[in-house]
């Protein structure tokens, strides 16, 4: 028989498998110590930021801790000032006042608030300063860590992380020491009896300071913290930023300082990589503004010190602006750029802001008073053939001395308290007075007439209240 024919196999063709992480791999960064000019202003910072965090809680102020926020007895003292529920107001208006600060400073000049003020900043420049001193700078670091461990590495590793422990744990107390007056504080944790929530909340804010500063660092500022994210909606081509002149520094190259680097086709840029090296999020300025950028000018120090050794001049990298790279302006021209349509309506929306805040604080009166009407009793007949109405008041002396205040009324005509018409107040205190007004039937059209009460200090005629109330007239 004849064989059928058979037809070639076809060929398969073999696709490698290539497994792809979702998540990008970290590698640890390792910054390297810098000195200038902006490492200077950031110390600078940190002093002042650290100062007036852990010093401000030891103040005192009329017998009582200058700032505190006693929110069991819902009171904000904050120097001569004592803030109420009733005074959220404030609140909503200072952080009103922030985003507008935030947003000019972005504007003028990028990320300032970031790269010099933010608490994560300053805490982890805090925390690698003990780590330079305790492991050494970035090379000791890095072959400290590829070692096995030793007596020598646990020790090392362990006196860093004890010393990273007394901060935070430090720091978590002094921010308690705002809620719970600060010696009381101190007290308890002597006698060891300090209550759950603020043991919890220590605990809590020197974990979250040990961690964020130890470990986490740069990551807070890439993944966590959202002003990354929308910083570029602030920036405009007049923005002051970290930017690196590429004209200038390319191409690059490494050379000796004998060498003629124009001759030979090279830029500025020798290529070293001190400005990686010194980024605390580990970017390389060169390729440009990123988004992982906090602003910190730690590049610019580094750079200008290599520059210094080649003989170059300084400012390969450097705060500048996008329209002054690519029109080659001087400083002069990018300081009239600062004065632009968006800057002067943040700077005149911010000050008319501040001017009211400020005359607001300036002449708030430390008394408050709510009116509300006995519900017992809306309206009665008494003896005299007069109408009565019963209302309590709730007065709230939001000063820090006791005072006497006068009761009256207006509003209709023979209108009077048949009450006590004087009441005592201790200081920073609210009381309930109940207050009962007589009218002549006539003075006014049946149902509900409108009323004002007065409150006066006695004895401080500034010190004045005025707040309107029904009275019913059957």
């Amino acid at each position: 028989m004849r064989e059928p024919l058979r037809r070639p196999a076809p060929k398969v063709k073999v696709i490698p498998i290539v497994e792809e992480s979702l998540y990008e791999v970290q590698k640890k960064i390792y910054p390297r110590a810098v000195t200038g000019v902006f490492a200077t202003w950031r110390w600078i910072l940190v002093w002042a930021t650290q100062l007036v965090f852990y010093g401000l809680c030891w103040l005192e102020w009329n017998g009582r801790q200058a700032v505190l926020f006693d929110l069991v007895h819902r009171k904000f003292y904050i120097f001569g000032l004592v803030f109420w529920p009733q005074d959220v107001f404030y609140l909503a208006v200072l952080l009103i006042i922030s985003a507008l600060a935030l947003f000019l400073f972005t504007a003028i000049a990028g990320r300032l608030w970031c790269g010099y003020a933010c608490p994560q900043t300053v805490y982890t420049e805090i925390f690698m300063w003990v780590e330079r001193v305790i492991e050494g700078d970035r090379m000791a670091r890095m072959k400290l860590d590829a070692q096995p461990m030793s007596a020598r590495k646990l020790a090392l590793k362990s006196a860093k992380h004890g010393a990273w422990a007394l901060i935070a744990l430090w720091t978590g107390f002094t921010f308690v020491g705002y809620f719970t007056p600060i010696k009381t504080l101190v007290q308890e944790t002597i006698a060891w009896n300090l209550g759950p929530w603020e043991t919890f909340w220590i605990l809590f804010y020197g974990f979250a300071t040990w961690g964020n500063a130890g470990f986490m660092r740069e990551q807070v500022c890439k993944y966590m913290c959202p002003y990354a994210r929308f910083q570029g909606v602030m920036f405009d081509p007049d923005t002051l930023i970290v930017t690196y002149d590429a004209e200038r520094g390319e191409p690059r190259g490494s050379r000796s300082k004998k060498t003629d680097h124009r001759a030979a086709g090279l830029g500025d840029c020798v290529d070293c990589g001190i400005c990686v090296q010194v980024c605390p999020t580990g970017i390389d300025i060169r390729n440009g503004l990123q988004y992982e950028c906090i602003g910190c000018s730690a590049c610019i120090d580094a750079c200008d010190q290599v520059m210094d050794k080649m003989g170059y001049p300084r400012g390969l990298i450097r705060y500048s602006t996008e329209n002054a790279l690519a029109k080659h302006w001087g400083r002069k021209d990018i300081l009239r750029h600062v004065l632009r349509p968006r800057t002067l309506v943040y700077g005149a929306v911010l000050s008319a802001i501040v001017i009211a805040f400020a005359w607001a604080l300036a002449t708030k009166v430390p008394l408050k008073v709510d009116v509300i009407r006995d519900r017992a009793t809306l309206a009665r007949e008494v003896e005299d053939g007069r109408i009565e109405n019963v209302f309590r008041l709730q007065i709230m002396n939001t000063a820090e001395e006791p005072r006497r205040f006068a009761i009256g009324v207006v509003g209709l005509e023979g209108i009077e308290i048949a009450s006590d018409k004087t009441v005592d107040i201790p200081a920073a205190t609210t009381q309930s007075v109940s207050v009962r007004v007589r009218a002549e039937p006539g003075a006014g059209s049946r149902g509900s007439n409108r009323i004002l009460f007065e409150v006066r200090a006695v004895g401080h005629e500034d010190v004045f209240v005025r707040e309107k109330a029904s009275f019913l007239l059957p």
